[in-house]
């Protein structure tokens, strides 16, 4: 295994304290929980909103909080839901008169721990509402989930309804937004390698040179077949008739387009992908209002990428386009 890290067991806090130390007058670090939170949070007009998950999928979540996005993240081990009493404990730091919203990606472990930890919040007198994301469409039922799995549709969740509760929104109307972006988002993913968690040291999964993997879950779940290696057109070409054919998207709809990559995919081939899945969408008919290129929820070194369809509406693309800050930094 080739990384850089310390002890293993203490990748996720020596990263979740680099990130605190890089953002010192925004966020708030509470080691205990793995808990990287918005300093300025609870506010008395603004739910809160919040998502564990496990690490491994940076910049997804801990490196996303911030203002219009998520007000708090906290965050398993690497592949690993979060314990409930992080879910607790982080609903009632971040909790405010107007509630708190939890964001849950649809893994059995994280529905467990959430469940558990909204309960205990509840008990308290804190309102708490979930919305579920599982924009997956490559398998149903697969190794870590009942249904299908939330992955990089998650993103869009968290735009929306970040910025329509910066906007004063209460907490029945951001979970009915936040499951209307679920139901009009669909992601499928491809991977060309597999991954290495720290504490495991060897490949979660792997495959031979000429293979990938097509729809593979982002924990290394596996997808819907392994295949010999094609050209990167003709994968978007299956890729795009598998996501676009699901909900289905139809000619004149306008639509955002991601091309995430999985962590180990070069910024070139993802664009690459992606000039291909335009072409595609507009034979179709689409009209793409809104483009993605880049890593939004990787699988540590995973070299892959997933592609994802959002339907637009006036309101939802109003949303995605409003301004907002997170601890990761582009420039």
């Amino acid at each position: 295994m080739k990384k850089f890290c310390n002890d293993p067991k203490n990748y996720v806090p020596d990263m979740l304290k680099g990130i605190a130390l890089a953002n010192q007058d925004k966020l708030k670090y509470i080691p205990d929980y793995n808990l990287i939170m918005r300093a300025d949070i609870p506010q008395p007009n603004k739910v809160s909103i919040m998502q564990g998950s496990g690490s491994g999928h940076e910049p997804a979540h801990v490196m996303i909080v911030g203002k219009g996005m998520l007000d708090a993240a906290c965050p398993g081990n690497v592949f690993a839901a979060p314990p409930p009493d992080y879910v607790y404990q982080t609903t009632k730091l971040i909790a405010g008169p107007m509630g708190v919203l939890h964001l849950l990606n649809n893994y059995t472990g994280d529905t467990m721990s959430f469940d558990t930890g909204r309960e205990l919040a509840e008990a308290e007198g804190i309102e708490v509402r979930t919305v579920v994301i599982n924009d997956d469409v490559a398998v149903k039922d697969s190794t870590y989930t009942v249904g299908r799995r939330g992955v990089a549709g998650n993103f869009f969740v968290i735009k929306a309804v970040g910025a329509a509760s910066e906007r004063g929104a209460t907490l029945e109307e951001l979970e009915k937004l936040g499951n209307r972006v679920v139901s009009v988002t669909r992601t499928f993913g491809v991977a060309l390698t597999g991954c290495t968690p720290p504490a495991k040291g060897t490949p979660i999964f792997t495959l031979e040179e000429d293979e990938m993997e097509m729809g593979i879950g982002i924990h290394g779940e596996p997808g819907r077949k392994r295949v010999k290696i094609q050209p990167a057109d003709k994968i978007i070409d299956e890729v795009f008739a598998i996501v676009a054919d699901d909900l289905p998207y139809k000619a004149g709809d306008e639509v955002a387009l991601m091309i995430n990559g999985m962590g180990g995919t070069p910024i070139s081939e993802l664009y690459i992908l992606y000039g291909h899945a335009h072409e595609l969408a507009e034979k179709r008919g689409l009209k793409i209002k809104r483009h993605y290129v880049g890593e939004y929820c990787t699988s540590l070194e995973m070299a892959g990428f997933s592609l994802t369809l959002v339907k637009l509406d006036p309101e939802l693309e109003d949303l995605l386009a409003a301004p907002a800050e997170a601890a990761i930094h582009i420039f």
